[in-house]
């Protein structure tokens, strides 16, 4: 099974060259040279046991006001995403969802409401919580939907920040079910044609169980690279590849975090700008968060909640064919096709979407995750907020 190996991290999340693209690249397919450059772009970097950084990072949210339970979760999810080889949404998140808590525009102790729409969709107001705790509850509702009418779509208002769609994804995954998530978020790109941020950097994010192969599994944003990543290159004082993103006044920039701060480009031209307004139509327009430029900046407005919309639909494998088994063998035989294609030049292995991330959660799970001094340095200040201790990394 695909799954051996791997920490089988969707459990986590539910049950509770400096200018070279591909090193910004979000590893949703490829070549084994790519699942390398996922797991070894942070070599050099001190790494931490992820039981430890999950126990601190439950300890720093229970610290805040987040329940045990809820701050477990989230704890998992940010660790995960490391595991994953995800940093930009990694524990380097933590200080400023705790400073979010602080200022009282993420709600601790939300009260999700979830009211059924029609046989196959639920409305699910997350009452201002982290976003984490808002989508997985959205999600197992879309699971309970599919299970009893095939289709199961939530539409999520009031939520904020939930980190890695592919979190949802995976929960999806666990209970065999095809999933679309989608997300809406701050002001990152220009619809085509602009020189201001409006629309989000919006993942696209699908999963599709399996049997024996790796299942698809993509997150993909539809910008040239993630924010996070921007801003991580920038604290490393890295520059940005060209075509990455704009500064405030609109120039071509390769500094992170006036890209960060300014736009960030769509991949694609014309057609990621796309995407990211079908993300704004489908998670904001129908849902009824803000939309249009008006969800709030996660690290700039301290003002009012987000009131980020979320877009989770399942569907259950079994509605065209005899049996959910039936669909999985479908899936391993595309799966073994698309391995056993002709590769190009430079190309050692072809890869499902996911699979890089999984291949560098066994390897982290073993070597530890790799925090840059910064990050690791953030957390400790955190930590001295809270009077809690940061733990020491591995021995190298």
């Amino acid at each position: 099974m695909w799954k051996q190996g791997v920490s089988a991290a969707s459990d986590l999340c539910h049950r509770l060259g400096a200018a070279d693209l591909s090193r910004f690249a979000s590893g949703v397919g490829g070549s084994s040279s790519a699942a390398r450059s996922v797991a070894s772009s942070s070599s050099g970097h001190a790494r931490w046991a992820p039981e430890e950084l999950r126990a601190f990072s439950q300890a720093a949210f229970q610290a805040v006001g987040l329940p045990a339970g809820d701050a477990a979760l989230v704890a998992r999810c940010l660790v995960h995403a490391d595991l994953r080889a995800q940093a930009g949404h990694g524990i380097q998140r933590l200080p400023i969802y705790c400073k979010r808590i602080r200022a009282g525009v993420v709600n601790a102790t939300p009260q999700v409401r979830v009211e059924r729409t029609s046989p196959s969709s639920a409305l699910v107001d997350g009452d201002d919580g982290m976003g984490f705790v808002v989508a997985t509850r959205a999600t197992e509702e879309a699971i309970l939907l599919a299970k009893e009418q095939g289709l199961g779509l939530a539409g999520v208002r009031r939520s904020t920040h939930f980190g890695c769609s592919a979190h949802y994804v995976l929960q999806a995954l666990e209970a065999d079910m095809l999933s679309l998530v989608f997300t809406n978020s701050s002001p990152a790109l220009p619809p085509h044609g602009g020189a201001k941020a409006l629309l989000g950097a919006s993942p696209f994010a699908a999963g599709a169980p399996s049997g024996s192969e790796h299942p698809l599994v993509l997150d993909m944003s539809t910008t040239v690279t993630s924010r996070g990543k921007l801003r991580l290159a920038s604290q490393r004082g890295e520059p940005i590849p060209e075509g990455v993103g704009l500064d405030r006044e609109g120039r071509p920039t390769r500094d992170g975090m006036e890209a960060f701060h300014g736009v960030t480009l769509p991949f694609g031209g014309a057609k990621g700008a796309a995407i990211s307004s079908l993300m704004e139509v489908l998670a904001g327009a129908l849902t009824g968060s803000n939309f249009a430029g008006e969800v709030r900046s996660l690290y700039n407005d301290f003002e009012a909640p987000q009131d980020v919309g979320h877009f989770i639909l399942c569907i259950r494998p079994d509605l065209f064919l005899p049996s959910v088994d039936a669909f999985k063998a479908r899936m391993d035989h595309l799966a073994a096709t698309l391995r056993a294609q002709p590769r190009a030049a430079g190309v050692e292995e072809v890869l499902m979407p996911g699979e890089p991330e999984s291949r560098a959660e066994v390897e982290r799970s073993r070597s530890g995750v790799p925090l840059q001094a910064d990050v690791a340095e953030s957390l400790r200040v955190e930590a001295a907020l809270t009077g809690l201790a940061f733990p020491a990394p591995l021995p190298c």
